[in-house]
C-alpha cells in the first residue's frame, strides 16, 4: 500500500517523499489505519521493520495545534533509541512544525526542565527520566491522547517495566496506548492486559521479518583464529558499513584497537563511555565517516542506522533474541544484509538454539585465504585510486611529470596501491581469549546453571543438598529442597 492511498494530511505525505518512501512495510500498513482510528494497538514485529513511523504518522496526523499541551508520549528503552525518534519524529513533522522533545538520563535535567516549558507536542524519553519529570512535576501528561510502548521486551529485558507502570499511572483512562515489540512474554501481555482497552494484535508473520533479507552464516574457528579471519573477511567483502558485535567492554576496546593498527576506520561504543563519546562515534558512523562500529550488545541496544551491510558476531550470543536484534541492524528497508557469526567447536549447540529461533539455518562459510584477502586489499585501493582521479590534479602534474623522469609508471603506481591497500596481517595484534559460552546439553542447562537460576527462585531459608540418584547407580546427582535447621 502507498502512503498516498493512507489519507495523511499533504504536509506528512511531502515529508514522507522527502525521505524517499513511497510504500508502506507491513507493520506500517497494518498498524497506521487502526491508529487512525483512535484504537489500542499491539505490534510485534522486529527492529528495523519501520516501527518508529507506524505510530509516529497518525499521531502527527492527530496533533491538535490549538492545544498547548503533550498530546504523545513515547517510550524508549534507551538514550540512543530515544534521540534516533524524536529526529525522525521531528523530520517527518517539520512542514507540521510538530514541537518534539526528549528527555534522557545523564543529560542536564534542568536544561530539559527549561525546554519543558514550550510544552511539546510529543514528548519522546526513556522510562527513569520520564518517571523524575512526573514526579518533580516538570510534565503533566493528564491530557494525552497516545502513550507508545516501544521495545517493550528490551525495556522488559533492562527492568524498566515498574517504571512504564508507574508513568501510565499517571495518565488519564481514556488515552490510546500503542505496544509494540519484538517478541511477547507474559510480563508484555500482562500491561496489554492492565491499560490497554480492547487492542487489536498486528503480528508480523516471519516471512515478513527483516531476518529474511539477511544472509545468515556462521565460520568455525578456534578463539585465537578469529581476528584474523575478521580482518581477511573485511578485506574480502569490502562492507559498506559493518557492525561488529562483541561480548564484553574489555573485548570491544581490543577488537577497536587492533582493527585501527590495522588501518581500518573503526571505532567501539560500550556502556563505560561517556554519553558524548558514544554519541559522538555514533554520529560519525550515521554520517559514513566511520566504517566499522564495534559494540556490546548493550551498547548497541536499539541503534536504528541505515545502510548497515555487515553484521559480525565476533561473539556468539548467549541469549537467541540478542541475535535476532543483532542482525536486524543490517537488513533495513528492503535491502539486503549480510550477518557472519563465530562459532568455537563448542558452541555449535548455541548456534542450533538460534537457528530454531529465526527458523533459518546459518550457512557454512570458508575463511578467505591470504592471497584473497591481499586481493579485497587491492580492488579497495583500486577504488581509491579511481575516486582520487576525479578531483581536481592540475595543481600536481609538474611533480608528476618529475617522478615520472626518475621512475617507470608502473613503479609509481605500484607504490600507490601499496600506500591505500593495507598489509592487515603484518601487524600483529593480540586480542584475549574469552571463555567460551557454558556447553548446554539438548536436554537443558547444565546443573550450575539449573542451580543458579533455582536457587534465585527459592526461598531465603532454604538451602541445597545432593542426594545420590539411586536409579543411575549413585553416579549422578539431583537438586532437594532441605529447610535449614
Amino acid at each position: 500500500m502507498k502512503f498516498s492511498e493512507m489519507n495523511l494530511k499533504p504536509e506528512i505525505l511531502k515529508a514522507i517523499k522527502r525521505s524517499g518512501f513511497e510504500e508502506a512495510t507491513p507493520i506500517q500498513e497494518k498498524t497506521i489505519p487502526l491508529v487512525l482510528e483512535g484504537k489500542d494497538v499491539i505490534g510485534q514485529a522486529q527492529t528495523g521493520t519501520g516501527k518508529t513511523a507506524a505510530f509516529g504518522l497518525p499521531i502527527l496526523q492527530n496533533l491538535d495545534k490549538q492545544h498547548d499541551s503533550i498530546q504523545a508520549i513515547v517510550i524508549e528503552p534507551t538514550r540512543e533509541l530515544a534521540i534516533q525518534t524524536q529526529e525522525e519524529l521531528f523530520r517527518l513533522g517539520r512542514d507540521e512544525k510538530a514541537r518534539v522533545q526528549v528527555v534522557y538520563g545523564g543529560a542536564d535535567i534542568r536544561r530539559q526542565i527549561r525546554a519543558l516549558k514550550q510544552t511539546p507536542a510529543i514528548l519522546v524519553g526513556t522510562p527513569g527520566r520520564l518517571l523524575d519529570h512526573l514526579k518533580r512535576g516538570t510534565i503533566d501528561i493528564s491530557k494525552v491522547k497516545t502513550i507508545v510502548l516501544d521495545e517493550a521486551d528490551e525495556m522488559l529485558d533492562m527492568g524498566f517495566i515498574q517504571d512504564i507502570e508507574s508513568i501510565l499511572n499517571y495518565a488519564s483512562s481514556k488515552h490510546q496506548t500503542l505496544l509494540f515489540s519484538a517478541t511477547m512474554p507474559k510480563p508484555i501481555l500482562r500491561i496489554g492486559e492492565k491499560f490497554m482497552h480492547d487492542p487489536e494484535i498486528v503480528k508480523i508473520k516471519g516471512k515478513e521479518l527483516t531476518a529474511n533479507l539477511i544472509d545468515q552464516y556462521f565460520v568455525r574457528a578456534k578463539e585465537n583464529e578469529k581476528f584474523d579471519i575478521l580482518c581477511r573477511l573485511i578485506d574480502v567483502q569490502n562492507p559498506d558499513l559493518a557492525v561488529i558485535f562483541g561480548r564484553t567492554k574489555r573485548r570491544v576496546d581490543e577488537l577497536t584497537r587492533g582493527l585501527q593498527a590495522r588501518g581500518y576506520n573503526a571505532a567501539g561504543i560500550h556502556g563505560d563511555l561517556s554519553q558524548a563519546k558514544r554519541m559522538s562515534v555514533l554520529k560519525r558512523f550515521r554520517k559514513g565517516k566511520l566504517d566499522i562500529l564495534v559494540a556490546t550488545d548493550v551498547a548497541a541496544r536499539g541503534l536504528d542506522i541505515s545502510g548497515v551491510s555487515h553484521v559480525y558476531n565476533y561473539d556468539i550470543p548467549q541469549d537467541p533474541d540478542s541475535y535476532v536484534h543483532r542482525i536486524g541492524r543490517t537488513g533495513r528497508a528492503g535491502q539486503n544484509g549480510m550477518s557472519v557469526t563465530f562459532v568455537t567447536p563448542n558452541e555449535i549447540g548455541y548456534m542450533r538454539t538460534i537457528e530454531q529461533l529465526t527458523h533459518k539455518k546459518m550457512m557454512p562459510l570458508k575463511p578467505p585465504t591470504d592471497e584473497e584477502a591481499f586481493k579485497g586489499q587491492l580492488s579497495a585501493a583500486n577504488k581509491k585510486v579511481t575516486e582520487l582521479l576525479d578531483g581536481d590534479l592540475s595543481k600536481y602534474t609538474a611533480e608528476a611529470s618529475q617522478l615520472l623522469d626518475d621512475y617507470s609508471a608502473v613503479d609509481l603506481v605500484a607504490a600507490l596501491l601499496k600506500n591505500l591497500s593495507k598489509d592487515a596481517e603484518s601487524v600483529k595484534v593480540k586480542i584475549t581469549p574469552e571463555k567460551p559460552l557454558p556447553f548446554k546439553s539438548k536436554h537443558g542447562n547444565n546443573n550450575r546453571h539449573f542451580k543458579r537460576n533455582f536457587k534465585r527462585g527459592g526461598d531465603r531459608n532454604e538451602r541445597y543438598h545432593r542426594k545420590p540418584n539411586a536409579r543411575r547407580g549413585g553416579r549422578k546427582h539431583d537438586f532437594v529442597i532441605k529447610k535449614k535447621d
